[in-house]
């Protein structure tokens, strides 16, 4: 298995403050992690300098052969092309449709062709159960809808690697149950996926590594 991320003594500050310490990670490809710990315990940092959001202050990490304590501001759109990124709030465009949405996301990272763009969007909207409501809105859906429209435009570009900030966390159980075997069966296709949760029940339902937050460090 390839080796995605790779963090030595890695220290995040939020602000001045520091949020992590002595944080030492290994990510490898098809891997399903949770991320567990309360509300502030630095899981949603951690994610944010994966994509380049948020500047690493001190030690060494990698993520898909990029030095994230160096790499170049132009340079962050080709990481995030080899990433999925799921928002707990979504991020869809309202006056848009669904298929509008993620025509804009091919667009905006380099895809041209019409017709090819069409149709990857609806074999995407099709590997999410989405397909008979690509000329919705976003208000016309359910929570769960618009949260597997979210999945879809995080597998857009075929990414390496998904992160998924709380995505069941707005949503009831059966729902949430829904987008979980959506996330564990991208796993098994073997895309990694490292996923922030207050649910404990996930990773005992969805088998899969667990990563503690408590007091500043990360454990095992």
């Amino acid at each position: 298995m390839d080796e995605l991320l790779a963090y030595k003594g890695v220290e995040i500050r939020q602000a001045d403050q520091i949020v992590l310490h002595d944080v030492n990670l290994s990510v490898r490809s098809g891997e399903m992690i949770y991320l567990l710990g309360k509300v502030g315990s630095g899981k949603s940092s951690l994610m944010k300098t994966i994509y380049g959001a948020l500047p690493i202050s001190a030690g060494e990490a990698r993520v898909l052969d990029y030095d994230m304590r160096t790499i170049k501001r132009r340079k962050l759109p080709y990481l995030r092309r080899r990433l999925g990124i799921i928002f707990q709030d979504y991020k869809l465009l309202t006056d848009r449709s669904v298929e509008e949405n993620l025509l804009f996301v091919l667009g905006a990272t380099g895809w041209k062709d019409k017709t090819l763009m069409k149709n990857h969007v609806r074999e995407v909207l099709e590997q999410v159960g989405m397909e008979t409501k690509a000329y919705k809105k976003p208000y016309e859906l359910s929570g769960g809808e618009q949260q597997r429209v979210v999945i879809a435009r995080a597998l857009l570009n075929s990414p390496e690697m998904i992160l998924a900030d709380e995505p069941t966390g707005n949503l009831d159980s059966e729902t949430g149950r829904e987008i979980m075997d959506l996330l564990y069966a991208i796993s098994q296709a073997g895309i990694t996926v490292l996923m922030s949760t207050h649910n404990v029940h996930w990773p005992e339902q969805y088998v899969g590594r667990k990563l503690y937050f408590a007091e500043g460090m990360i454990k095992e």
